[in-house]
This record gives structure tokens, C-alpha cells and sequence, in this order.
């Protein structure tokens, strides 16, 4: 059973028909009008009803699925699809109560049972209609799958591919971007609000909301729920929300934790369509009350435990929140869990100057998330720049897909909270160990367009130069300098951020000493000297702004008695020109008593100025790399030759039928894994005896006649630590010493062993994946062998990977200059390696009974890339669709 929101933002359940329901479905039936009947059953029989109904209703069959709608206890619709029990192709049915159709209820079923039909392997959908059944012929054309028709006569034959692909999975999220944010309206933008639980006397957290709501104007009705005053504050006062004289949009509840689920049963019945739920400290079975009642009367719920929510709309003026001052209107969307930090952003874009267009302080986060949020701004038509401070997130893979369309309209911003809280797994391949919430929580901000910032200062520093300046074209600063030191501070804080610092041409330096007092040092910092003027200043940046070497300009100035060449009048002068537009100007002001400061400029902009170099090009380093980011095409996730996902499935199932509670795949059962995915193995050959070591050795000796021996035992995985390897194994006598070794050893946990012929010499690396239960599966990929884990020098990406995404894989660790040829032995087989890293994603992908795959060391050589010891493990997991519309 899920929650899911129509076109309307109304809320409804999914879920499976149940026996029970029989007399409702027969009920949604004999309601329907003659018309809508004959267009359902091609006759407008009522004993057609009674047999749907039956039908839905009976035992659950093999091929069959049927679900309905329902909201607030009543069946709305109910859809259905049927194999006859055989076949990859099934007939699919829908009916949607009278009153209620071009809501969304057939639509939203039909995605439901695509996502069920697609898990049992059923490919295509048919249904048969009148031609003049326009309603369901356009749900079918609207759903972004491939459909084909066929009339025969009055009737026609539909036919739905249910073949995964981007189109399909776009068009699900449109509509469930257009459906939530209706529901957020009634949150965002209500006509009428009422604070439950303000109280007559000072020092209430209700009481503060409803000063906050009445002093910052909001426009639309406001009450208060007080059932011993008339008027709070001057705001008139009921004895509960049934009483009100209008039914509000939007309740905010600031009631003990106890009374918290009863006041959102009440609201619910009185027809509320939002709660905000200040409230703290919910124990489990309060929480359920709550979200039951939400769900149940179709309330959005923002919270509990926080600081409210904020709409600076000049038409509304909605401030529903507890903080010390009203926000300054503007353009930013901020979303926070933590109200402390909330409160700092506020502030700090206050003081900047920024402001909000809406801010959502989302504590607890029962409903309403990030996600919510980023689609709200996103169609609002006021905000430009969203800041997020998220501890926790309820769906990543939608979260990453919002969050890589808006970034694309506008900066997304994030605190990156929680880094130093490494929490280094128990699992134990090399790969899990390494896979650390840091790095997965980096690899979904990288690959989304996020902008990540280490602090609240970061984030308001980086801001600042986001809003006020353009993006610059690449990383290439001049700074600019009227004090040597500052000038050498800005270069090692440019440098340290990963910014370049470009050598200027002859012709640019002539330029420059042309415009620039006696004495200048014109190199890059160009130091200007303390005599410089105003227009001498001013005339230097305009010629390096206009050089196409240069991406941005730095100025770090000081006071001085000499000139006033550091001033605010200079640093706004600085804009006048048309070509100043094209490329940010920052400045760094060392005396500057404020951590950044947006100073405005004659054309009506405005210039950040920071007091620390270190920030400026901390905020510049972020915008370049955002720069970068956006110029960018959007990856592509490549065809794989001789992919078998069928075979993949059978042999993972095949495993846990054997071993219920899941555990690491033997050597054989590896292998066969592996090869449906064409993963490259060194040769091997599996020995349960000594005879049959010697014959493996001798099959698989290589030119040297060296060979390896690896123990095995279900759960061995650090096979270095155990000293359970044999290298260089010449000769059947060797080969027969290592095998008596490991049974004397061993005994008791030898299985048997795997012989190899020894590897050649070539860079040893690891490539491995672990599946998040809450992100998804992540793919790491960095320097492997029996140091990996003290070196750790690894990156990771989410999967599924685009080919983007396997590029920066490669090229980001430390090691990467070895894959390239720094040693001079010439590049690794870049190609082999590209693919072995997309095969490993895509077996994640297509497996989530796959918990971890470690692959270490993989061998990669300019002749080809190679997986010398691979070890995977499966859990029992069901597939889940996180694209799948629902709330949670």
C-alpha cells in the first residue's frame, strides 16, 4: 500500500485488491452512468458489474494483478491486468468513478501496474476500446510509452511497450511534478491560515508564530484555536478548528506531542488540506497517528520539530515561523532540517542583501523534503537560487534526477553536514570499507550539479558570488593587488582552491604598464602599488577583463594614506563597462569587518568582497566548477554487447533458493555471474585435491610455467591477511607442497582452490560496488592490491553509470596519471577499462540482491584489463522502483 498525489495535489492510496473489497468495487461499477458503463464493458449491463467485481476480487492467480484508488475510504478506481497465465503480454483494464475522471486516477494506476507488470517480466500491455472511448485512448497516447492501435470497425486494439527508457520515465515525473506542486499550494500559498495552540501569555512557541503571521502582513485570513480566549493578539480565537468561520488551508500546530495526532485528525475532517507541525519530541506511535492522519484526509505536512515556513510573496506576505526577525524578500529558496542553521541562512541573505522568495524549515521531514521543495522553486517564477541543508534523504535517485534538471535553471547549493562522521562499515570486502556516507553523499551532489560547501559561512560566501555575478568561462584569475602580501595571500588561497593563475602575454603586460602607475609589477598578482589611482585601478581590470586569457578577476586591496584606490566607490566603479558584465569581479578586503559583503554598483548590480582570500576563491573554484558543469552535455548510458540480465536473474536466484539468508557467491557461481556481463577474468580452474591442482597448474602454466594458488572457504575475503595465496609456483611439486599447506592450515574451512597462471606485471586496482538500501547502488573504482584500504585513494558515482560518469571515475583518483601512461610505459587499455566499469554498473542495476561485489585487484595493462580475484555477495532483496510515483 502507497500514497500518491493526483493532477489536483488531492491525495490517494494504491493498493492490491483485497477480497473485502468487493462490494465497493462492484459499487464503483453500478455508479456509473449508462454511458461510462458501455464505454468499460462495450454494453451498459449492470451484471457486467457484479463479474468485474468477482473477478478483482477472487484469490490471487498466477498473471493476475488487479489495484485500485482510494481515497478517504472510498474506492475511486481500480485497474487491472491479466496473462491468462502464460506469456510476456497481458490485457489491461481501468475504470475510474463519475466525477472524478481527468484527475489522474486512471493514469497514476496504469504507472503502478506498468512498474508491478515490468517485475514479473510482462512486456507489453494490450486493451481493447471503442474508437470513441477518447478518455482512455488518450491516457494510453499521454503515457509516455510506445503505443500502437489497430481499429477494427467500433473497436480498437491497443498495444503498450512496456521496454524501459528515459521518454517514459519523463513523463511520470512531469506529472509528478505538476501534481506536487498543487499539493504544496494550499501549504506555499493558502487563503487562510490558523495557529492551534498559541497561548494568551508571552513565551509560546504558537504564540510567536501568530505575532510573526500578523506583524509580517500576511494577507489572507488568519485565526487562532484557543479555547479559553476570544482574541489572541488581536487575531480572533476559536474553540477548535471545527468551529472557524472558514475552513483553513493550512493549520500550523504548536501543541503538546501528546495532542499532535488528535488536532490532525480534527483538521483532517474539517477538510484542511496542509498542517505545519512545530511540535517536538513524538515518540513512534504518535508519529504513525500522525502521518495515518495526513494520509488518510490528504493533509501536507511540513515537519515536526521545526522552525516553520516562509513565503515573501508581496501578494501573500506569509512569515509562519519562529525566528527572531522577518526574512528579507528575495530570490533565494532555502530548505533546512536543522531550524539553527535556518535561522543563520535567513540572516545571513538578509544581510546580504539576497533575501527569500521561500524558505522551509522541514525538521523531522515526514513529507514534505528537499525534493518537494527543489520542484516548488522550480516552477514558482521567483527564485533563482536554492540552498539546502539536508541530514538525511527520503529518495536519493529522485532527488538526483529533480536536482539535475534544476540546476540546469538555476545555482543549487548544499551544506555538506556530516563529514567527519567517516562511520567505516562492518561489512567486509576492501570496497564496502571504503564506501564511506561521505563519499556516497558526494558522489549523488557531483553527479546532481550540486554545489557542495563545507559550512553555513561557505554557503552564504558562495552564494554571494553566485547572485550578484556571472559565471566565469573557465578557472583562470588575474588578481589584482595595491599590497604585495595581499596579493601573494590571494595567489596561495587560488592556487589551493584549484584555480589557475595564467602568465600574461607581452602585449598584455604593455597594455598594463601603459595604464598603471611607475613601479607596477605586472605579473599575475599584478601589483599596482599603494600609489595607485582610482582610474589607474580601473583602467587595469578593464584590460584584463577583456583579455581572452582571463576568466575572472580578483582585486585584494588594503587602506592606505596614499591613494583611495580601496574604497567602495572603486570596487563599484568596477562594472561600468559593458565587458565587466561577461566575467566575474570579486575583491578580497582584508579589513572588512563582515565575512562577505555585496557592495552595490552604478547598473544596479552588485560586487561580492570578502574579507579572507581563502573565500573568495573557495566561492570562485565553486562557480567554475559549476561552469564547467553546465557546459557539459548530459551523459549517455551506452548499449553493453552481450549483457544478459535473464541469465544474470537466474543465477542469482538459483543462489538464494539454496542459501535463503543470501551470502558471498562461491568461486564457480562468481564466474558465471561475471560472465553474463562479459566481465574479463584471468583463467582459472577451481581444485578440491591436490591431482586436481597439478592438472590445473599444468593447463594453466603460462609461458614461465609459474602459477598461482588461492584457498577458499565460504566467508574467506582478505585472502592476503589469512596468508592464504601461493605465488610463483613452478613444477608439480610445488603445486602439491602449496595444496598440503593450506589443508594442514585450514583445516576444517577448506573448500578447495583456485589456480591461475601468475599475472603479468601491470597496475593493480580496484573496481567494486555496494548497494546503499537508501541511495542505490555505488560504484567505486581507485588503486587497488593489499594497500587499498590504507591508501584510499578511491572515487565513487552512483549508479547506473553514464559514460560521464565512468570518465570521471577514472580520471579523479590520484592514481589516475598511472592509467595514462606517467611512467612512460604508455597508456592502459582505457576502453577495457571504461567497459568493465559500465558492466559492473549495470549488474547492479539490473541486481538488487547484489549487497557488494569487490573486484581486487584488477589488472590493467595496455593489452587489456583483467579481474584477478572477484568476490560478490547477494541478500534476498525485491526490486523496488524508486522512480515509482508515491509519498512516503
Amino acid at each position: 500500500m502507497v500514497h500518491a498525489l493526483l493532477t489536483d495535489g488531492s491525495t490517494v492510496c494504491v493498493r492490491p485488491v483485497a477480497p473485502g473489497d468487493h462490494d465497493q468495487v462492484q459499487g464503483l461499477y453500478e455508479e456509473m452512468s449508462p454511458e461510462n458503463l458501455r464505454l468499460r464493458f462495450f454494453a451498459a449491463s449492470r451484471r457486467s458489474a457484479a463479474l468485474a467485481a468477482e473477478r478483482a476480487c477472487a484469490p490471487p492467480r498466477p498473471g493476475y494483478r488487479a489495484l485500485l484508488a482510494e481515497m478517504k475510504g472510498q474506492v475511486i478506481g481500480l485497474a487491472e491486468y491479466n496473462t491468462g497465465g502464460e506469456g510476456e503480454a497481458a490485457d489491461i483494464s481501468i475504470a475510474v468513478a463519475d466525477g472524478l475522471h481527468h484527475r489522474g486516477v486512471g493514469t497514476l494506476l496504469v504507472e503502478h501496474l506498468v512498474s508491478a507488470a515490468r517485475a514479473e517480466g510482462i512486456t507489453t500491455f494490450t486493451a481493447d476500446a471503442l474508437s470513441e472511448n477518447h478518455e482512455i485512448l488518450q491516457l494510453f497516447a499521454d503515457l509516455g510509452l510506445r503505443t500502437t492501435r489497430h481499429f477494427e470497425g467500433p473497436e480498437v486494439r491497443c498495444a503498450v511497450d512496456l521496454g524501459e527508457d528515459d521518454t517514459y520515465l519523463t513523463a511520470v515525473e512531469a506529472r509528478g511534478r505538476a501534481a506536487n506542486v498543487a499539493s504544496l499550494e494550499p501549504l506555499l500559498l493558502p487563503e487562510a491560515v490558523a495557529v492551534v495552540g498559541a497561548g494568551r501569555k508571552p513565551g509560546s512557541v504558537g504564540r510567536a508564530v501568530l505575532h510573526h503571521l500578523r506583524t509580517g502582513g500576511f494577507t489572507g485570513r488568519l485565526f487562532a484555536v484557543n479555547g479559553g480566549a476570544s482574541s489572541i493578539l488581536g487575531v480572533p480565537s476559536y474553540p477548535s478548528v471545527s468551529a472557524l468561520p472558514r475552513t483553513p488551508d493550512l493549520v500550523v500546530v504548536a501543541v503538546p506531542a501528546a495532542a499532535v495526532a488528535e488536532t490532525a485528525v480534527e483538521c483532517g475532517k474539517a477538510g484542511v488540506r496542509a498542517l505545519l507541525v512545530l511540535s517536538a519530541g513524538l515518540d513512534s506511535s504518535e508519529a504513525e497517528a500522525l502521518m495515518a492522519a495526513c494520509r488518510t484526509h490528504g493533509m501536507r505536512l511540513v515537519g515536526p520539530n521545526c522552525l516553520g515556513i516562509t513565503n515573501t510573496d508581496s501578494e501573500l506576505r506569509l512569515d509562519a515561523t519562529f525566528a527572531a526577525e522577518h526574512p528579507r524578500p528575495g530570490t533565494a529558496g532555502v530548505a533546512v532540517q536543522s531550524g539553527g542553521v535556518g535561522i543563520a541562512l535567513l540572516d545571513g541573505l538578509s544581510r546580504l542583501g539576497i533575501g527569500v522568495s521561500s524558505f522551509a524549515s522541514l525538521g523531522d521531514k515526514y513529507d514534505v523534503s528537499g525534493n518537494d521543495m527543489l520542484q516548488w522553486w522550480e516552477s514558482d517564477g521567483r527564485t533563482g537560487l536554492a540552498l539546502l541543508h539536508l541530514e538525511s534523504f527520503g529518495n536519493p535517485r529522485a532527488f538526483s534526477r529533480t536536482a539535475r534538471r534544476v540546476t540546469r535553471r538555476m545555482p543549487v547549493l548544499t551544506v555538506d553536514a556530516g563529514r567527519t562522521d567517516v562511520g567505516r562499515r562492518a561489512a567486509a570486502s576492501h570496497t564496502a570499507a571504503s564506501a564511506t556516507p561521505t563519499m556516497t553523499r558526494q558522489a549523488l551532489f557531483t553527479q546532481a550539479g550540486i554545489t557542495a560547501t563545507r559550512s553555513v559561512g561557505e554557503l552564504l560566501e558562495t552564494a554571494a558570488l553566485m547572485h550578484s555575478q556571472p559565471l566565469p568561462t573557465g578557472s583562470r584569475v588575474a588578481i589584482v593587488t595595491n599590497a604585495g602580501g595581499a596579493g601573494v595571500l590571494a595567489a596561495d588561497a587560488c592556487a589551493e582552491a584549484g584555480l589557475a593563475l595564467p602568465p600574461f602575454t607581452p602585449e598584455m603586460i604593455d597594455d598594463l604598464l601603459a595604464v598603471l602607475p611607475d613601479g607596477a609589477a605586472v605579473g599575475n598578482p599584478v601589483d599596482a602599488t599603494a600609489a595607485v589611482a582610482e582610474d589607474q585601478l580601473r583602467d587595469c581590470v578593464d584590460v584584463l577583463m577583456r583579455h581572452p586569457g582571463v576568466d575572472a578577476v580578483l582585486l585584494a586591496l588594503v587602506p592606505t594614506a596614499v591613494a583611495r584606490a580601496t574604497g567602495d566607490d572603486l570596487v563599484r566603479a568596477l562594472t561600468d563597462a559593458p565587458a565587466h558584465r561577461a566575467k566575474p569581479v570579486l575583491a578580497v578586503r582584508l579589513e572588512q569587518d563582515l565575512p562577505v559583503r555585496l557592495l552595490p554598483v552604478t547598473d544596479g548590480g552588485t560586487i561580492p568582497s570578502y574579507a579572507e582570500p581563502q573565500a573568495a576563491a573557495q566561492a570562485l573554484a565553486h562557480a567554475a566548477h559549476r561552469a564547467a558543469w553546465l557546459a557539459r552535455p548530459a551523459g549517455t548510458m551506452p548499449d553493453l554487447d552481450g549483457a544478459d540480465t535473464v541469465r544474470a536473474q537466474e543465477v542469482a536466484e538459483t543462489f538464494l533458493t539454496a542459501h535463503p539468508d543470501g551470502g558471498w557467491l562461491d568461486p564457480r557461481t562468481c564466474a558465471d555471474l561475471l560472465a553474463c556481463y562479459g566481465i574479463p577474468q584471468l583463467p582459472w580452474a577451481w581444485a578440491e585435491n591436490e591431482d586436481e591442482a597439478v592438472i590445473a597448474a599444468e593447463r594453466l602454466r603460462g609461458p614461465d610455467g609459474r602459477v598461482v594458488m588461492k584457498a577458499h572457504w565460504p566467508g574467506l575475503l582478505h585472502k592476503s591477511e589469512q596468508h592464504a595465496v601461493h605465488l610463483d609456483l613452478q613444477g608439480d611439486a610445488q603445486v602439491r607442497e602449496a595444496f598440503r599447506d593450506f589443508e594442514t592450515r585450514f583445516d576444517g574451512l577448506l573448500t578447495g582452490v583456485v589456480v591461475q597462471p601468475l599475472a603479468p606485471r601491470g597496475t593493480e586496482l580496484l573496481a567494486g560496488v555496494v548497494q546503499d538500501e537508501v541511495f542505490g547502488p555505488l560504484v567505486l573504482f581507485g588503486l587497488g592490491g593489499t594497500a587499498t584500504e590504507v591508501l584510499r585513494d578511491h572515487a565513487a558515482r552512483l549508479a547506473p553509470l553514464t559514460d560521464h560518469d565512468v570518465h570521471d571515475l577514472i580520471t579523479a583518483p590520484r592514481c589516475a596519471p598511472l592509467l595514462f601512461g606517467a611512467r612512460g610505459g604508455g597508456p592502459v587499455d582505457l576502453e577495457g577499462l571504461e567497459q568493465l566499469l559500465l558492466r559492473l554498473s549495470r549488474m547492479a542495476a539490473d541486481l538488487p540482491q547484489l549487497a557488494e561485489a569487490d573486484f581486487n585487484p584488477v589488472l590493467a595493462t595496455p593489452g587489456g584489463i583483467s579481474v584477478l580475484d572477484a568476490r560478490v555477495r547477494l541478500l534476498p532483496r525485491r526490486s523496488q522502483d524508486p522512480y515509482l510515483r508515491r509519498l512516503r
